[in-house]
C-alpha cells in the first residue's frame, strides 16, 4: 500500500550565489560525484558567458533555463491494444528538470574544446532561443502537437 508521495529534497543553495537552481544544475551536470568540479565548469562558463555577452551571466543562465522548458510533452498511454501518445502538460519540477538536462545535454554534444566553453556557448544560445537544448523542446511541442486528438485520453 503507497503512503502518500515522498516529501522533496532539500538542496543546499550554491555557495557563490546562493541560488537552489544554480545548486541543482550543478548537481545535474556533476559525474561520479565529483561536486567540486562540476562547480569549477559552471562558475568557469558564467565567466566565459559575462566576457562574451557583456550581461550578468546570472541572469542569462536564467533566460536559458526558462526558454529550453517544454509547455507540454507526450506521455505513452495505452487505449485498446494501441499505445497511443497523449500530450499533456508535464510538473513544473518535470519542466525545470528537462529543460537543465536537455541543455546539459546538447553542451556534451558541442564541438568545442573544454566543457565550461560548450556550457557557456549552449547558455547563450538558449538564452537568444536558439540551440540544440532549444530545438529538443521544440520538437517535443510538434509532438504533442501532432497528437492532440488523443489529448482528451489524459490521465
Amino acid at each position: 500500500m503507497r503512503k502518500g508521495k515522498p516529501e522533496p529534497r532539500v538542496i543546499q543553495p550554491d555557495p557563490k550565489f546562493g541560488s537552489e537552481l544554480v545548486a541543482r544544475f550543478v548537481n545535474k551536470i556533476m559525474r561520479e560525484g565529483k561536486k567540486t568540479k562540476a562547480y569549477k565548469i559552471f562558475y568557469t562558463a558564467l565567466d566565459i558567458i559575462a566576457r562574451k555577452t557583456q550581461q550578468n551571466p546570472l541572469d542569462v543562465f536564467q533566460a536559458a533555463v526558462n526558454n529550453a522548458m517544454p509547455l507540454l510533452e507526450v506521455r505513452p498511454r495505452r487505449v485498446g491494444g494501441a499505445t497511443l501518445q497523449v500530450p499533456v502538460e508535464p510538473s513544473p519540477h518535470r519542466r525545470l528538470s528537462l529543460s537543465m538536462r536537455w541543455i546539459i545535454e546538447a553542451a556534451r554534444n558541442r564541438p568545442e574544446k573544454t566543457m565550461a566553453e560548450r556550457l557557456a556557448n549552449e547558455l547563450i544560445a538558449a538564452a537568444k532561443n536558439e540551440g540544440a537544448a532549444i530545438k529538443k523542446r521544440d520538437e517535443t511541442h510538434r509532438m504533442a502537437e501532432a497528437n492532440k486528438a488523443f489529448a482528451h485520453f489524459r490521465f
